[in-house]
């Protein structure tokens, strides 16, 4: 058989040809690039500006209120107690109580204060010097609240209270983007989805007019101008149900973009998610370098909280254990008229108290005991059914990955190999030896294994985004 020498002006077109899509091919290749929003990008939008993570801040607020709460058991006081009584013309008394107190960390008090008393009916223990009296002293709780009171327990309780906040911020952050990646996948599926059933509307549109024209010219009978107009037709079919999915993960999607001012943004048409999403999505997450040999499960956000959550409880337990002891508080003050002369405070001049109190059967206070025993248990419990939770479900998700790899490649294999025989049985419907109900059969299955890939992939990064979940990290 001879060779046909090839004309010169078609292979200048070819070559023009070949020029002007490459250049139309990088001019959209930008143009498209301007247009993506990755996966990356879009958790940070929703990481910096969604209500549910700046409701997640309110929590770090909360905990440090609660701190100064606590601090102010310890703030010193100054308390004025002043009282007067005067009927028919006669002056009963005029009793005059300053005090500044300090409150220790311990069960100590320090106390400074002044009285002035005078009157016709004054109680004789009230008398006071003329120019008043000053009192220098100190209060001592001497077993029970002296190494654990109330106010040091409820200060301790607040600041192991702050730490558990951070750690279930980061959980909520944790979620809140675990949630908004789910979405995000299935919008990058349905894209796929609708990407694939346009270039297969496309192949479905030229082999219509081929078959057609060979209808035309005789070489086709008319029912295969009709198998393909029903093929066309099924192809737009399941476009439009494809473009209709992709609009609706697209306002779910923008569910989760707002701007600082708390105004929600919606995406504008034109923006795509990223097609190489599984070249980035390890770095988007933060998962590349996980290792389960090299895993802290101690450091983990949930385990962090619920230990300080233990913590707290501990405190609560000494705090109630320390209930069962009898109150025993001391009182020593001394006594003078002269408060800037020093050597005025001597022995000879105080006053003293001692006040005890020993409840008989201590029911309540051995109650409340047993009680914050029992949470501590609760507690102990919740730990160590966390702790085996999350390294299973970590185990499990590792599993979920390593398969899906695995059907990944398989499925790759077979849209090739469904590719090859698609191109086939076009060849050999081109030269007669075939029908069109084969190449629509063949080309029916392509399309079934390429939603096949795109649907396993879709559960590919569900399995990763659940890895970032169950290791609560926060990109």
């Amino acid at each position: 058989m001879l060779k046909r020498k090839p004309n010169k002006i078609n292979v200048m077109r070819n070559i023009l040809f070949l020029v002007c899509l490459l250049i139309s091919q990088v001019f959209y290749s930008q143009t498209e690039n301007l247009s993506v929003l990755s996966l990356q990008e879009f958790l940070g939008y929703v990481k910096a500006y969604h209500p549910i993570v700046r409701q997640a801040n309110l929590v770090i607020d909360e905990s440090e209120a609660y701190l100064m709460k606590a601090r102010g058991g310890f703030d010193p006081k100054i308390e004025v107690d002043f009282a007067k009584k005067e009927f028919k013309s006669t002056d009963y008394y005029e009793k005059l109580n300053a005090a500044f107190k300090i409150p220790t960390w311990y069960g100590i008090e320090l106390k400074a204060s002044y009285e002035e008393n005078q009157g016709v009916y004054l109680n004789p223990e009230n008398v006071t010097p003329e120019e008043g009296l000053y009192n220098l002293g100190i209060s001592v709780a001497l077993a029970q609240n002296l190494f654990i009171n109330p106010r040091m327990a409820t200060l301790k309780q607040a600041k192991l209270y702050e730490s558990q906040a951070k750690e279930d911020r980061q959980l909520l952050v944790n979620n809140i983007l675990f949630e908004a990646s789910l979405v995000y996948f299935d919008w990058l599926k349905t894209y796929h989805e609708k990407l694939v059933y346009e270039s297969f509307l496309e192949n479905a549109t030229m082999r219509f007019k081929g078959v057609k024209r060979s209808f035309e010219t005789g070489e086709s009978p008319a029912i295969d101008t009709l198998e393909a107009g029903i093929t066309l037709k099924d192809r737009k079919l399941n476009l439009e149900q494809a473009r209709i999915n992709f609009v609706k993960k697209t306002y779910e999607l923008s569910n989760y973009l707002w701007l600082n001012d708390d105004t929600p943004v919606e995406l504008r048409e034109g923006i795509f998610p990223d097609i190489l999403t599984i070249e980035t999505v390890d770095l988007a997450f933060n998962v590349s370098a996980f290792a389960t040999a090299t895993f802290e499960l101690e450091e983990h956000p949930k385990m962090r909280s619920l230990d300080f959550k233990y913590r707290g409880l501990e405190v609560e337990k000494r705090l109630m254990a320390n209930k069962l002891l009898p109150v025993i508080d001391f009182e020593y003050n001394f006594l003078s008229e002269t408060p800037r002369e020093f050597d005025s405070y001597d022995t000879y001049n105080y006053k003293s108290g001692l006040f005890v109190a020993i409840p008989l059967f201590l029911r309540k206070e051995r109650g409340d005991l047993k009680l914050a025993k029992l949470k501590l248990q609760n507690t102990q419990f919740e730990i160590d059914n966390t702790r085996v939770s999350i390294q299973n479900k970590i185990k499990v998700i590792e599993q979920e990955i390593a398969s899906y790899e695995v059907q990944d490649n398989l499925t790759q294999d077979i849209v090739k190999d469904y590719a090859s025989m698609l191109d086939a049985e076009e060849r050999k419907f081109t030269l007669g030896e075939s029908s069109l109900f084969l190449v629509n059969s063949r080309e029916s299955k392509l399309i079934d294994a390429k939603l096949k890939g795109i649907d396993l992939q879709n559960k590919y990064f569900t399995a990763k985004a659940k890895l970032f979940n169950a290791l609560g990290l926060v990109i």
